[in-house]
């Protein structure tokens, strides 16, 4: 497996499962990089500290640096709540080293299942590209299947810990993943990459657009509600999105994107909307800003 890297100084993020784990490996042999391991404890599982002390003793096996965060999140958490401690961590290691980026090791297998999960979920054409979209993360397996990575890790002698919550269908990615991916042929799997690809482009183009089109009605982050009232729903909705993307790593769906649209057209001055746990928009009479709520 060949992995495309630009020499520098980068953030690993390592889980301890047999995706991080190999491109831990990977990375670990190619001259010019210099990688601090970052692990994130969500605090959810109670064997997770036996990830942790895996890849810790990794890290150190390979004379690399460790990081190690701590969300305690509890059973109940969410995945999109993880998903955001996670990335606040890895960004506030990546601000400490001063790295050039994070890497993950999201492979092709996750960009089909979040490309199916967002389509369900009602995120639009923007949904079936929020892996190999996202230009903020490296994610150097986009090119490799699940079933190439497996078989990597197993030529090497990897060790790795498998997650327990990915075998429960209970939760909607892993259904996606256990019981539609696999219904896949070859072929079909084939078009739904060439398709993604496809409207990836298309967001490319349309997403210099907004940007322009933000320039004028986010200055400074505050929004003018006035110029943003003027643009039609769907092409508010848009921009958005953009926003949205820029202020967190998460997904939203339409049902979201319509409620805050809806509230910048109507909110009362004084008044804020929760956008979600950790991010609400405040109101004023002719401007808006979002802001932490924590």
């Amino acid at each position: 497996m060949e992995t495309e890297i630009p020499k520098g100084k980068y953030i690993l993020a390592v889980s301890g499962g047999v995706d991080s784990m190999v491109l831990l490996d990977l990375l670990a042999k190619k001259p010019g990089l210099e990688l601090v391991v970052a692990h994130f404890n969500h605090g959810i599982r109670p064997e997770a500290g036996r990830d942790e002390e895996l890849v810790r003793v990794a890290a150190s096996r390979l004379e690399l640096r460790f990081e190690a965060g701590y969300g305690r999140l509890g059973k109940g958490a969410s995945e999109a709540l993880a998903r955001e401690a996670r990335y606040r961590f890895l960004e506030t290691v990546q601000q400490k080293h001063r790295a050039h980026s994070i890497v993950t090791a999201h492979h092709q297998d996750d960009m089909l299942e979040t490309a199916i999960l967002n389509l369900l979920r009602g995120t639009g054409y923007r949904g079936l590209v929020a892996i190999s979209a996202n230009k903020r993360i490296l994610r150097p397996l986009l090119s490799y299947t699940k079933e190439e990575i497996l078989a990597y890790a197993g030529k090497h002698d990897l060790e790795w810990h498998e997650d327990s919550t990915n075998l429960d269908d209970a939760y909607l990615r892993n259904y996606v993943r256990l019981k539609l991916l696999p219904r896949l042929a070859a072929p079909e799997r084939k078009e739904l990459i060439c398709n993604i690809d496809k409207v990836a482009e298309i967001e490319k183009s349309l997403n210099h657009q907004i940007a322009k089109l933000s320039q004028d009605i986010n200055e400074h982050s505050v929004i003018d509600r006035r110029k943003f009232t003027s643009l039609p729903i769907e092409l508010s909705n848009e921009l958005l999105v953009y926003w949205l993307r820029s202020l967190t790593h998460s997904e939203f769906d339409r049902k979201t994107v319509n409620r805050i649209n809806m509230a910048l057209r109507t909110a009362k001055a004084g008044t804020s909307q929760p956008v979600r746990d950790d991010l609400k928009l405040v109101f004023k009479r002719r401007a808006a800003q979002f802001t932490n709520s924590l």
